[in-house]
């Protein structure tokens, strides 16, 4: 292979997207966090990258004024180009090894309660076929608790509506098999009987997505985050706190607090680690905090409120 930076840089992401089957979007990010390291380390070698090289794209970073989960994922990023870098044998070891990660506090997720989540399923409104459509995309998105981008991609033939699963392409190209509840089977089998072919007209079905919009093309994520913007209005709820994702959390947290598993949350999720998961347990640990100050005599906000 070429053995200046900027082309190994080019290999690794080449690799990284053909063999490794990383997603566009993780691609994406290792190509603006690398292209600050080359801008760094100048025109040299890729086989003369040593500690200092390291050391100094840290600091960088930090006079960048970057935060600690952004400086994080630049470090993966360039480790994983040394890891690269190691098994091509353009380097005899990873400069970087010893070398200690950013470290964040980590944020808890936005979260809804199940009432605010049914509200937003309740206002999707009549049996039009943008409402069943509408209705159906958030019973699978709070009753899978599919990434949006898994939501609006999901193809007609990815669902089994008599086994009662959905067949979806996650993060990397790995597929996972989610089952979906009765409510949710029920929603997608009216928009399904009642309401695709309306959507769909006279448009040729070229696509073969399960979910379209009014002028029968794919559902986009921009539309679909736009919708529930709209709904959240609708029903009271302030916007900041409402967006996919936070279905997706919602699902997480009901299902701990429900008494599922973390290992079967995690495959649902399709989280690649455990740990990913493991937020959702200070979550529920939290509501659980808020349910004590608001009910017990003793609690923080009920007892202050009857001093």
């Amino acid at each position: 292979m070429a053995e200046s930076l900027a082309s190994a840089v080019d290999a690794f992401l080449n690799h990284a997207r053909l063999e490794q089957g990383l997603s566009p979007n993780t691609v994406a990010a290792y190509a603006r966090d690398l292209s600050r390291f080359v801008d760094l380390a100048g025109d040299i070698a890729a086989g003369r990258l040593d500690r200092e090289h390291v050391n100094r794209f840290i600091t960088r970073l930090e006079r960048d004024g970057l935060a600690a989960s952004s400086r994080a994922r630049a470090l993966v990023a360039l480790r994983r180009l040394l890891r690269f870098l190691c098994a091509e044998g353009v380097l005899a070891h990873d400069p970087s090894i010893g070398i200690e990660s950013p470290r964040a506090a980590r944020a808890l997720p936005k979260i809804l309660s199940p009432e605010e989540s049914q509200a937003l399923i309740r206002a999707c409104g009549d049996d039009s076929p943008l409402a069943l459509r509408d209705r159906a995309m958030l019973e699978v998105l709070y009753g899978a608790g599919l990434r949006v981008s898994e939501l609006v991609g999901l193809p007609l033939d990815g669902l089994d509506r008599r086994a009662g699963y959905l067949r979806v392409l996650g993060k990397g190209g790995h597929e996972r098999i989610v089952p979906l509840g009765e409510v949710a089977l029920e929603a997608v089998g009216d928009y399904l009987d009642h309401a695709r072919d309306a959507l769909l007209g006279r448009h040729p079905d070229r696509s073969r997505a399960l979910f379209l919009t009014r002028r029968g093309g794919p559902m986009t994520r921009q539309n679909f985050f736009a919708l529930l913007r709209k709904l959240a209005l609708q029903v009271g709820i302030p916007r900041e706190r409402v967006s996919p994702h936070v279905l997706r959390h919602a699902f997480a947290t009901d299902l701990l607090e429900g008494g599922a598993d973390l290992r079967s949350i995690q495959l649902m999720l399709g989280h690649a680690d455990l740990s990913t998961t493991e937020i959702y347990t200070h979550v529920s640990r939290g509501r659980l905090q808020d349910t004590v100050e608001r009910h017990h005599p003793r609690g923080g906000r009920r007892g202050s409120a009857r001093r």
